[in-house]
């Protein structure tokens, strides 16, 4: 396994639309997911997409487990594969939180998100995914997905306000915050 170089903010493959997975249980998608996560776990983050490490397809990973330092208080995502989502907004609700990315390092902002959604989409052996879920499962899901369609948190920013250097925002927190 690998850990990659996350792309920032400013590289122009981080705006491109990824393309859909073709084949599914590959060594090449195997052996993809697998780097996603150790580059994922290897900076404390709660998802990752594969354009985020220079990967032009429709691949996200996720999952908290029980403690993440980035994450105190969120309720524990499961570790998933997702191969093509689609999201749908399960009505009209939003809710407000912070976010930051592991592709705009040392910033957060607050983004409006769905508070519930369903999503669908494929594991790594092309075997079905359907769930509807809501809160940080929620928002972590879009986010990840955001990247799949060359979107980055901060042009979801509503109020500039709450948007700024992590360091700043959080004085104290800085050290876990980081991304």
């Amino acid at each position: 396994m690998a850990v990659y170089d996350i792309l920032k903010m400013g590289d122009s493959r981080l705006l491109r639309i990824a393309q859909p997975v073709q084949a599914f249980d590959t060594p090449q998608l195997h052996q993809l997911t697998a780097d996603m996560f150790e580059t994922m776990n290897a900076v404390n983050g709660a998802g990752l997409a594969a354009p985020q490490i220079g990967v032009d397809l429709q691949v996200v990973i996720f999952g908290t487990g029980q403690s993440n330092p980035r994450y105190p208080d969120a309720a524990p995502v499961p570790r998933t594969v997702l191969c093509n989502p689609v999201i749908t907004p399960l009505g009209d609700e939003e809710e407000e939180d912070w976010e930051g990315c592991l592709s705009v390092p040392g910033l957060r902002g607050v983004v409006p998100r769905w508070r519930r959604i369903h999503y669908c989409g494929f594991d790594l052996y092309g075997d079905p995914i359907d769930r509807e879920v809501e809160g940080f499962h929620a928002r972590v899901v879009q986010h990840e997905c955001d990247h799949l369609i060359g979107k980055l948190y901060p042009m979801r920013v509503r109020d500039f306000t709450r948007f700024g250097f992590t360091d700043v925002l959080f004085p104290g927190r800085a050290a876990v915050e980081d991304d």
